[in-house]
């Protein structure tokens, strides 16, 4: 082993950012192994910088550690020019706490955060020397698992994976943890542990089920082949968010990272329903921690840390029920600190003046606001729940409190969506403009810079636009094209500023999103073609992809232009994440007819998820 560590560090030198490889950051967790009885090692399927600035990775791996004879180590996909020496030098990827191979390790887990990071799991299978293909590992150990947001559509990675977690892991990784503790000493066959492990709940085991078809491709049945697998795997929930485990400190990196700062989770879950959004649906229910919790946790991280800028987290920080309190309680410690408080994830329907006052010296740079549509049809089939007047009072108030830039989010390629409703995009960004120069230009604050960006619509599982069509990237650049030279039409065209996704991207990464297990084959020929890195445009490359679709007969269009019947059944229906797909049709429904949906503050709507208990389903105020 010290052969190995003398090699690694030998190798360092001829790299760049060596402090990704080499761990003992302050924070990061050092064990005894002969007197841990269970070791994990937690992979994110990107780099460093990308890795350590997720949340889920942060809080599972104090999670873990807290354990005295458990030890949580993290590893991360090495970068090209790492990745091509580990090969030539036969080094087998390793954890960063121990520098040890994580074949030896009793889990190897991954975090699926985004469809394009799927090759890079089996790169980083392969480079530990462990058979990317679960059948092919018969013995117990290691156990290669994975959970993630992507995980509730388990089914294009269901071939690599011995079982994967389906929603909240805090209190469900433990159970599996204590299982394997458990049934260790009586040396159980891998096909043993699984079975006991399937009777967790949010614990998928995929070889326990057996997908059948119907001619034309779609799915048959799902039928679990053991009677410890249930018919339909339940997502796991936290009831009591202000209980749920978190870390009093972070692993501080050596170098900078994506989001370099102190992170605390406010609340999880959405009340809005936009039908686009899987987050929004997938977190249900919407619960909150209390003020104090948050103010404490707040108050750890950052003497833990040294941090001097922390971030509240949520898919919408404003919508916390109290957040002019909370932000009093936050500031009078975080100003006293001379601590920056950053709050992303902010809606500009609920963006006010006392708000804005709040973070007036955080957000000096810019403020991001997402319409996701120009149109106000196109909000209300997305059930977006915004007006113009809204966006323009948010915008508004925005610049007369100091800020001249602003980032607009908006989608293309939405379902109903006109050639006026794409034109409507530029349109509002110049509204947005106008009303900057609305103000006098004493009180103004320099040139003003309106920046739009496209996304192209992508449709998710668990959400009512599953049902809908995707089109051929040619279909979107020629939208994005017609958005682009309605801006080089506008008034106020010097103050804006237009920009798009990758179309190519974007189908892959819908045939993935409600791929089935056929769509593996694709993943693995790929990978077998070199497709890794492919979350970053300069490695992207479509050819080798499109060889990979035709190598393994696979047609892309089955997955994403093919229209889908309301009694299909999905590849993922087996999975019950609270909301109902009655539920979800009725909102397919609502949105062909353009008419929204309140939010859950407002009114119950019925979607199911009040069965899993806490949260807003039972603040007895809608």
């Amino acid at each position: 082993m010290e052969e190995l560590k003398k090699k690694i560090e030998k190798l360092l030198l001829k790299v760049q950012r060596p402090s990704r490889y080499i761990g003992g950051e302050v924070g990061s967790v050092v064990k005894d192994k002969d007197k841990v009885d269970v070791r994990f090692a937690f992979c994110f399927p990107d780099t460093y910088e990308v890795g350590m600035s997720h949340l889920g990775m942060k809080i599972l791996y104090g999670l873990k550690n807290a354990r005295e004879n458990w030890w949580c180590e993290r590893v991360f996909m090495p970068e090209e020019d790492y990745n091509k020496l580990m090969r030539e030098n036969d080094i087998p990827l390793y954890a960063l706490e121990s520098l040890d191979p994580i074949k030896d390790f009793d889990f190897i887990g991954f975090t699926l955060m985004y469809e394009l990071s799927y090759n890079n799991v089996l790169e980083m299978l392969d480079l530990a020397g462990v058979p990317v293909l679960a059948k092919d590992r018969t013995e117990l150990t290691p156990l290669v698992i994975a959970g993630g947001p992507c995980a509730c559509n388990p089914e294009p990675m269901a071939d690599f994976f011995d079982l994967f977690i389906l929603g909240e892991g805090e209190e469900v990784n433990v159970e599996l943890l204590e299982l394997y503790e458990r049934m260790k000493p009586l040396k159980p066959t891998k096909q043993e542990f699984l079975r006991e492990a399937a009777k967790l709940e949010g614990v998928y085991v995929p070889s326990f089920y057996d997908v059948d078809y119907n001619e034309d491709g779609t799915v048959k049945s799902i039928t679990p082949n053991v009677p410890e697998a249930p018919a339909r795997v339940k997502k796991r929930v936290i009831k009591d968010f202000d209980k749920v485990y978190y870390p009093e400190g972070f692993v501080v990196p050596f170098t900078q990272i994506v989001h370099d700062r102190a992170v605390v989770e406010v609340l999880r879950g959405c009340i809005r329903g936009c039908r686009f959004c899987q987050a929004g649906f997938i977190y249900r229910p919407f619960r909150e921690k209390s003020i104090d919790t948050i103010k404490n946790e707040t108050k750890s991280l950052c003497e833990q840390t040294g941090y001097e800028e922390v971030s509240l987290s949520s898919l919408s920080t404003s919508d916390y029920t109290e957040i002019n309190k909370l932000l009093e309680n936050l500031v009078e410690y975080t100003d006293g600190e001379q601590i920056n408080l950053s709050l992303p994830s902010l809606r500009i329907d609920n963006f006010s003046e006392e708000l804005l006052e709040k973070i007036k010296s955080v957000r000096k740079s810019g403020l991001t606001f997402a319409p996701e549509a120009g149109s106000q049809r196109m909000r209300d089939v997305i059930n977006k729940g915004l007006t113009e007047e809204i966006i323009l009072e948010g915008a508004g108030q925005a610049f007369e409190g100091g800020w001249n830039k602003v980032k607009l989010y908006f989608m293309l390629g939405l379902p109903t969506e006109t050639e006026e409703d794409m034109k409507a995009i530029a349109h509002l960004a110049e509204k947005v403009a106008r009303r900057y120069y609305e103000i006098p230009k004493e009180q103004r604050n320099g040139k003003c810079q309106i920046t739009a960006s496209s996304s192209f619509f992508i449709p998710k599982p668990f959400t009512p636009f599953q049902w809908a069509q995707m089109f051929p990237s040619e279909e979107y650049i020629r939208r994005a094209t017609i958005v682009k030279h309605e801006f080089l039409q506008q008034l106020n065209k010097k103050s804006l500023k237009y920009n798009w996704h990758e179309a190519d991207v974007t189908v892959l990464e819908g045939v993935f999103a409600r791929g089935d297990r056929k769509v593996g084959k694709v993943i693995e020929e790929a990978y077998r073609l070199g497709c890794l890195y492919d979350s970053w445009s300069e490695s992207f490359d479509n050819e080798k992809w499109m060889q990979a679709f035709a190598n393994t007969g696979v047609d892309i269009e089955f997955y994403t232009m093919r229209e889908r019947s309301m009694d299909e059944l999905f590849p993922w229906d087996f999975i019950d994440i609270g909301v109902t797909k009655n539920f979800l049709k009725k909102e397919w429904e609502r949105a062909m007819n353009a008419q929204v949906t309140p939010n859950c503050r407002m009114q119950c709507s019925g979607c199911g998820a009040a069965k899993f208990g806490g949260g807003v389903c039972f603040e007895g105020k809608n």
